[in-house]
Protein backbone atom coordinates (compact mmCIF):
# COMPACT_ATOMS: atom_id res chain seq x y z
CA UNK A 1 0.00 0.00 0.00
CA UNK A 2 0.84 3.57 -0.31
CA UNK A 3 1.48 5.19 2.94
CA UNK A 4 -0.49 8.45 3.54
CA UNK A 5 3.03 10.87 3.22
CA UNK A 6 3.00 9.33 -0.46
CA UNK A 7 6.77 7.79 -0.20
CA UNK A 8 6.16 4.39 -1.63
CA UNK A 9 5.01 0.99 -0.71
CA UNK A 10 5.16 0.66 3.20
CA UNK A 11 3.68 -1.40 5.93
CA UNK A 12 0.05 -0.76 6.47
CA UNK A 13 -0.81 -2.85 9.89
CA UNK A 14 1.04 -5.88 12.29
CA UNK A 15 1.06 -8.38 12.34
CA UNK A 16 1.13 -9.45 8.71
CA UNK A 17 -1.44 -12.40 7.18
CA UNK A 18 0.14 -15.67 8.49
CA UNK A 19 -1.75 -17.26 5.93
CA UNK A 20 0.62 -15.37 3.43
CA UNK A 21 3.77 -17.32 5.28
CA UNK A 22 4.55 -20.74 3.67
CA UNK A 23 3.00 -23.32 5.63
CA UNK A 24 6.01 -25.32 7.16
CA UNK A 25 7.28 -21.37 8.86
CA UNK A 26 3.86 -20.84 10.14
CA UNK A 27 4.12 -23.05 13.55
CA UNK A 28 7.43 -21.44 14.48
CA UNK A 29 5.86 -17.98 13.62
CA UNK A 30 3.04 -18.33 15.93
CA UNK A 31 5.25 -19.80 18.27
CA UNK A 32 7.65 -16.58 17.92
CA UNK A 33 4.35 -13.88 18.03
CA UNK A 34 2.98 -15.63 21.19
CA UNK A 35 6.16 -15.40 23.30
CA UNK A 36 6.57 -12.96 25.34
CA UNK A 37 9.91 -11.47 22.74
CA UNK A 38 6.97 -11.90 19.73
CA UNK A 39 4.45 -9.59 22.01
CA UNK A 40 7.16 -6.99 22.53
CA UNK A 41 7.98 -6.99 18.79
CA UNK A 42 4.17 -6.47 18.22
CA UNK A 43 3.72 -4.19 20.37
CA UNK A 44 6.73 -2.16 19.11
CA UNK A 45 5.80 -1.82 15.72
CA UNK A 46 1.67 -1.13 16.44
CA UNK A 47 3.75 1.55 18.75
CA UNK A 48 5.50 2.95 15.90
CA UNK A 49 3.08 2.55 13.02
CA UNK A 50 0.32 4.61 14.87
CA UNK A 51 3.11 7.57 15.75
CA UNK A 52 2.68 8.10 12.04
CA UNK A 53 6.21 6.30 11.26
CA UNK A 54 6.71 5.12 7.93
CA UNK A 55 8.09 1.31 7.94
CA UNK A 56 9.31 -0.73 5.48
CA UNK A 57 8.90 -2.82 4.00
CA UNK A 58 5.18 -3.60 2.69
CA UNK A 59 6.07 -7.19 3.15
CA UNK A 60 8.40 -8.33 6.26
CA UNK A 61 8.12 -11.81 5.62
CA UNK A 62 7.64 -12.46 2.03
CA UNK A 63 11.60 -14.27 2.33
CA UNK A 64 9.24 -16.61 4.33
CA UNK A 65 6.57 -16.74 1.34
CA UNK A 66 8.74 -17.39 -1.42
CA UNK A 67 11.22 -20.12 0.17
CA UNK A 68 9.39 -22.79 2.40
CA UNK A 69 11.79 -24.58 5.02
CA UNK A 70 11.67 -27.48 3.05
CA UNK A 71 12.52 -26.20 -0.21
CA UNK A 72 16.05 -23.87 1.11
CA UNK A 73 18.88 -25.11 -0.81
CA UNK A 74 21.24 -21.88 0.15
CA UNK A 75 21.10 -18.82 2.64
CA UNK A 76 21.84 -15.40 1.73
CA UNK A 77 22.26 -13.33 5.17
CA UNK A 78 21.31 -9.35 5.16
CA UNK A 79 21.30 -6.72 7.75
CA UNK A 80 18.37 -4.88 7.79
CA UNK A 81 16.31 -3.42 4.77
CA UNK A 82 17.08 -0.83 2.64
CA UNK A 83 15.75 2.28 4.06
CA UNK A 84 14.72 4.36 1.20
CA UNK A 85 11.07 5.22 -0.29
CA UNK A 86 9.69 1.77 -1.96
CA UNK A 87 12.92 0.32 -2.28
CA UNK A 88 12.39 -2.41 0.09
CA UNK A 89 10.48 -5.81 -1.09
CA UNK A 90 10.57 -8.39 1.91
CA UNK A 91 14.02 -9.82 0.56
CA UNK A 92 17.79 -9.31 1.67
CA UNK A 93 19.68 -7.16 -0.88
CA UNK A 94 16.84 -7.09 -3.58
CA UNK A 95 14.40 -3.67 -4.49
CA UNK A 96 10.54 -3.83 -5.40
CA UNK A 97 10.33 -3.41 -9.01
CA UNK A 98 10.83 -0.68 -10.92
CA UNK A 99 13.08 1.08 -8.46
CA UNK A 100 16.99 1.27 -9.22
CA UNK A 101 19.56 -1.19 -8.00
CA UNK A 102 21.37 0.61 -5.09
CA UNK A 103 24.94 0.21 -4.61
CA UNK A 104 25.19 -3.56 -2.86
CA UNK A 105 22.99 -5.20 -5.62
CA UNK A 106 24.87 -3.53 -8.07
CA UNK A 107 27.96 -5.25 -7.23
CA UNK A 108 26.13 -8.51 -6.71
CA UNK A 109 24.97 -7.99 -9.86
CA UNK A 110 28.92 -7.04 -11.39
CA UNK A 111 29.74 -10.14 -9.54
CA UNK A 112 27.78 -12.17 -11.23
CA UNK A 113 29.06 -11.11 -14.60
CA UNK A 114 32.29 -11.58 -13.68
CA UNK A 115 31.58 -15.29 -12.92
CA UNK A 116 29.46 -15.98 -15.84
CA UNK A 117 30.05 -13.32 -18.55
CA UNK A 118 26.80 -11.51 -18.17
CA UNK A 119 24.03 -10.01 -15.29
CA UNK A 120 21.27 -11.49 -14.85
CA UNK A 121 18.38 -11.44 -17.55
CA UNK A 122 16.46 -9.34 -15.69
CA UNK A 123 17.39 -7.49 -12.83
CA UNK A 124 14.53 -6.25 -11.60
CA UNK A 125 13.13 -10.03 -10.49
CA UNK A 126 16.29 -11.80 -10.64
CA UNK A 127 16.14 -12.09 -6.91
CA UNK A 128 12.49 -13.38 -6.38
CA UNK A 129 13.57 -15.74 -8.91
CA UNK A 130 16.58 -16.80 -6.57
CA UNK A 131 14.00 -17.15 -3.42
CA UNK A 132 12.17 -19.13 -5.55
CA UNK A 133 14.62 -21.91 -6.14
CA UNK A 134 15.42 -22.23 -2.73
CA UNK A 135 17.49 -19.37 -1.93
CA UNK A 136 16.31 -17.70 1.38
CA UNK A 137 17.11 -14.23 1.32
CA UNK A 138 17.28 -13.32 5.03
CA UNK A 139 17.55 -9.99 6.73
CA UNK A 140 18.40 -10.13 10.69
CA UNK A 141 15.81 -7.37 11.23
CA UNK A 142 12.69 -7.66 8.90
CA UNK A 143 11.55 -3.96 9.11
CA UNK A 144 12.96 -0.35 9.09
CA UNK A 145 11.91 3.59 9.75
CA UNK A 146 12.18 5.07 6.59
CA UNK A 147 15.63 7.19 6.59
CA UNK A 148 17.30 5.62 9.61
CA UNK A 149 19.32 2.66 9.20
CA UNK A 150 19.22 -0.32 11.20
CA UNK A 151 16.32 1.90 13.60
CA UNK A 152 14.71 -1.78 14.16
CA UNK A 153 17.84 -3.79 15.04
CA UNK A 154 17.03 -3.77 18.44
CA UNK A 155 13.05 -4.27 18.60
CA UNK A 156 13.10 -7.88 18.49
CA UNK A 157 13.43 -9.08 15.00
CA UNK A 158 16.75 -11.14 16.01
CA UNK A 159 15.01 -13.56 18.12
CA UNK A 160 12.78 -14.75 15.22
CA UNK A 161 15.64 -14.78 12.29
CA UNK A 162 18.16 -16.78 15.06
CA UNK A 163 15.63 -19.24 15.67
CA UNK A 164 14.82 -19.76 11.57
CA UNK A 165 18.59 -19.93 11.02
CA UNK A 166 19.03 -22.17 14.16
CA UNK A 167 16.51 -24.53 12.17
CA UNK A 168 18.61 -24.36 9.25
CA UNK A 169 21.66 -25.36 10.54
CA UNK A 170 20.23 -28.12 12.67
CA UNK A 171 18.04 -29.57 9.86
CA UNK A 172 19.28 -32.78 8.50
CA UNK A 173 20.28 -31.77 4.89
CA UNK A 174 23.70 -29.92 4.02
CA UNK A 175 22.79 -26.31 2.86
CA UNK A 176 24.96 -23.33 1.58
CA UNK A 177 25.08 -20.05 3.52
CA UNK A 178 26.57 -17.19 1.46
CA UNK A 179 27.81 -14.70 4.36
CA UNK A 180 28.71 -11.32 3.09
CA UNK A 181 30.59 -8.96 5.90
CA UNK A 182 30.97 -9.05 9.50
CA UNK A 183 27.27 -9.12 10.86
CA UNK A 184 26.55 -12.14 8.64
CA UNK A 185 29.31 -14.03 9.69
CA UNK A 186 29.08 -13.44 13.73
CA UNK A 187 26.35 -15.63 13.25
CA UNK A 188 27.94 -18.78 11.55
CA UNK A 189 28.14 -21.62 14.61
CA UNK A 190 30.57 -23.97 15.50
CA UNK A 191 30.91 -27.83 15.92
CA UNK A 192 30.06 -30.77 14.45
CA UNK A 193 26.49 -29.91 13.12
CA UNK A 194 28.36 -26.43 11.40
CA UNK A 195 30.66 -28.75 9.45
CA UNK A 196 27.94 -30.29 7.22
CA UNK A 197 26.97 -27.34 5.30
CA UNK A 198 28.85 -24.90 2.82
CA UNK A 199 30.13 -21.73 4.51
CA UNK A 200 31.00 -19.02 1.87
CA UNK A 201 32.64 -16.20 3.68
CA UNK A 202 33.32 -12.30 1.97
CA UNK A 203 33.47 -8.58 2.19
CA UNK A 204 29.94 -7.12 2.10
CA UNK A 205 29.02 -6.25 -1.43
CA UNK A 206 28.80 -2.43 -0.44
CA UNK A 207 30.99 -0.44 -2.51
CA UNK A 208 33.16 0.67 1.13
CA UNK A 209 34.00 -3.12 1.11
CA UNK A 210 33.40 -4.98 -1.89
CA UNK A 211 36.74 -4.69 -3.07
CA UNK A 212 39.16 -4.45 -0.37
CA UNK A 213 40.81 -7.06 1.69
CA UNK A 214 40.56 -9.77 3.67
CA UNK A 215 38.15 -11.25 1.72
CA UNK A 216 36.97 -8.86 -1.84
CA UNK A 217 33.50 -9.41 -2.84
CA UNK A 218 34.14 -8.92 -6.09
CA UNK A 219 36.35 -11.91 -7.35
CA UNK A 220 34.44 -14.33 -4.60
CA UNK A 221 33.24 -16.54 -6.91
CA UNK A 222 30.25 -17.52 -3.92
CA UNK A 223 27.52 -18.37 -6.97
CA UNK A 224 29.54 -20.70 -9.01
CA UNK A 225 30.55 -22.11 -5.62
CA UNK A 226 27.04 -22.92 -4.45
CA UNK A 227 26.08 -24.61 -7.77
CA UNK A 228 29.29 -26.68 -7.65
CA UNK A 229 28.40 -27.74 -4.15
CA UNK A 230 24.69 -28.37 -5.16
CA UNK A 231 25.70 -31.07 -7.40
CA UNK A 232 27.82 -32.85 -5.22
CA UNK A 233 24.89 -33.22 -2.93
CA UNK A 234 23.13 -34.12 -6.10
CA UNK A 235 20.44 -31.08 -6.61
CA UNK A 236 19.87 -29.39 -9.62
CA UNK A 237 22.48 -25.98 -9.81
CA UNK A 238 20.58 -22.70 -9.07
CA UNK A 239 19.62 -20.07 -12.26
CA UNK A 240 21.40 -17.32 -10.70
CA UNK A 241 20.52 -15.30 -14.19
CA UNK A 242 17.19 -16.41 -15.10
CA UNK A 243 17.51 -18.11 -17.88
CA UNK A 244 14.44 -20.63 -16.88
CA UNK A 245 12.11 -19.52 -13.85
CA UNK A 246 11.16 -22.33 -12.65
CA UNK A 247 7.08 -23.49 -12.76
CA UNK A 248 7.29 -23.64 -8.41
CA UNK A 249 9.24 -24.21 -5.59
CA UNK A 250 11.63 -26.75 -5.26
CA UNK A 251 10.76 -29.04 -2.26
CA UNK A 252 12.61 -31.71 -0.62
CA UNK A 253 12.85 -32.91 2.96
CA UNK A 254 11.22 -31.04 5.75
CA UNK A 255 13.40 -29.17 7.74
Amino acid sequence: MLNPAGQGAALGQWPCDLDEVAAGWRPLLQAFLASAEGRRLSEGLRARLAAGATIYPPQPLRALQLTPPEAVRAVILGQDPYHGPGQACGLAFAVAPGVRPPPSLRNIFKELAREFGRPPQTEQHALAHWARQGVLLLNTSLTVEAGQAASHARIGWQMLTSQIFHRLVHGPRPLAFLLWGAHAQALRPQGAEAGRHLWLVANHPSPLSALRPPVPFIGCGHFGRVNDFLRQQGEPEIDWLGTAAPASPLSGPAV
